[in-house]
C-alpha cells in the first residue's frame, strides 16, 4: 500500500487546485441553507440525560432514564500528515486536554488515527496510531474514503479501555466539557440538515433494500460526531467501509452525494445493523449559521465565515473580515488573526479566540 508521503510538499499548482476544490465543496451548500429543519427522529435537548420525545416516534422508556454513573468514552479522530490536517489536530487536542477533567466531562483517552501509513512529527505530542491508507487509486481522489478503513484497522489493532467511542474530526473544538450523550445501544449523533435519506430514497434503496425496512430507519447523520458503544462500532465499521466504496463506484450515487457520500454510507451501514441514533442538536454548532454558544459542546468550523466591517454576513462573497480553514493549507492561521468587527455573532468570535489561543501552534511549522 502506498502512503501519502508527499502531501506536506505539495506543488503550488496542486495547492491552488485543492483550494478551488475546497471552495466549491463548501459554498455549494449555500442553496441548502434552510437551517436545521425539523428532524422526524429522536431529538435531544441540551440537558445531560434529558430527552424530548418526537411527536412521530416516541423515545423508548429505557433511554429516558438518567445515568447513575460515569461512562467514559475514547476520543478518536482520523487524520492525514498534511500541514492542513496537522494544525487542526493540534488545536483539537489542545482543547480536549483543557476540557477533559472539568466537571461534567466524561472524556477518556484520545487517539489520532493517522491514515497516511507513516509516522509524522506529531507522534510525541498527540497520542497516535498509524494505519494504512487505502490502496493507491481506490479512493478516486476522495480522501475521506480512508476514514472508515482507518477505523476498521484501529478497532482491530488497538487496546481501547473505554466502552464508548467518540468519532471526531480535526476541525472539531471542544468548548464545553462533553458528557457521554449515548444511552446503551442508542448512540448519539448530530443531525445534519443536508443529509436527507427520505428525499434520496431511490439512491438509498440501492444500498438499503426495502426488505430491511422503511428509509426513515436511515438517520440524517454522518459518522462524526457520534458517541457509540465500541462493540456496535466494531460491527458497523466494516459495513461502513464497504458501503462507502460501493457508493463511490456507483456514478449516480457519487454525483448525487458528492463530498457527503461517506456520511450517507455511515448512516446506511448503521441502519443495516439495526442501530438508530439519538439525535442531539446540542452536540455541536457550526458558525456562521449557529449564532450563540449556549450549552453546546463542539464548534465545527467547516464553513467559511465572511463579514463586512459592519458585522454583516457576506456568505458566498469574500468578506472584509474572514476566517476559512481552507485559507491555511500550508500551515496554521496567524497568531495575530484580527478580531471580527462589532456585530459579528458570539459563535464566530469564540471560534477566532479558540483558534489563536493555542500558544505553541506554530512551533512545528
Amino acid at each position: 500500500m502506498i502512503g501519502r508521503k508527499n502531501m506536506g510538499r505539495a506543488s503550488p499548482l496542486l495547492l491552488v487546485l485543492l483550494a478551488l476544490g475546497f471552495f466549491f465543496a463548501t459554498y455549494n451548500f449555500l442553496t441548502m441553507i434552510i437551517h436545521y429543519r425539523s428532524v422526524g427522529k429522536w431529538v435531544g435537548d441540551n440537558s445531560h440525560g434529558g430527552l424530548l420525545s418526537d411527536p412521530i416516534i416516541g423515545m423508548p422508556k429505557n433511554v429516558k432514564k438518567f445515568k447513575n454513573s460515569k461512562s467514559p468514552f475514547h476520543v478518536a479522530l482520523t487524520a492525514t500528515d498534511a500541514p492542513y490536517s496537522k494544525w487542526q489536530c493540534r488545536i483539537m487536542y489542545y482543547w480536549y486536554k483543557k476540557n477533559k477533567d472539568l466537571p461534567g466531562s466524561e472524556m477518556g483517552g484520545f487517539t489520532r488515527i493517522l491514515h497516511s501509513g507513516n509516522p509524522d512529527n506529531l507522534m510525541d505530542e498527540i497520542p497516535t496510531m498509524v494505519v494504512d491508507p487505502l490502496p493507491a487509486g481506490l479512493d478516486r481522489g476522495y480522501i475521506v474514503l480512508n476514514r472508515p478503513w482507518a477505523f476498521v484497522q484501529w478497532l482491530e489493532k488497538a487496546t481501547i479501555e473505554e466502552e464508548y467511542i467518540l468519532m471526531a474530526e480535526p476541525d472539531h473544538i471542544f468548548i464545553n466539557p462533553l458528557p457521554n450523550l449515548a444511552h446503551g445501544g442508542y448512540p448519539a449523533g448530530f443531525p445534519f440538515f443536508y443529509i436527507k435519506p427520505s428525499q434520496n430514497e431511490k439512491i438509498i434503496r440501492k444500498f438499503y433494500p426495502e426488505e430491511n425496512g422503511p428509509v426513515t430507519n436511515v438517520d440524517p447523520i454522518g459518522n462524526s460526531p457520534v458517541i457509540i458503544r465500541k462493540d456496535l462500532l466494531e460491527k458497523i465499521a466494516p459495513t461502513w467501509m464497504n458501503v462507502s466504496l460501493r457508493m463511490k463506484e456507483d456514478a449516480e450515487t457519487d454525483k448525487a452525494f458528492g463530498w457527503v457520500l461517506e456520511m450517507y454510507a455511515y448512516a446506511v451501514a448503521s441502519a443495516l445493523h439495526g442501530v438508530q441514533h439519538v439525535l442531539r442538536k446540542d452536540f455541536m454548532l457550526q458558525p456562521p449559521w449557529d449564532l450563540e454558544i449556549g450549552k453546546k459542546f463542539i464548534i465545527h468550523y467547516t464553513y467559511g465565515c465572511d463579514y463586512n466591517l459592519k458585522g454583516e454576513l457576506t456568505y458566498g462573497k469574500i468578506g472584509e473580515w474572514r476566517f476559512d480553514k481552507r485559507s491555511y493549507l500550508r500551515g496554521p492561521p496567524p497568531r495575530n488573526l484580527p478580531l471580527p468587527p462589532p456585530g459579528v455573532p458570539e459563535s464566530v468570535v469564540c471560534l477566532r479566540n479558540v483558534i489563536v489561543t493555542n500558544y505553541n501552534l506554530h512551533l512545528l511549522f
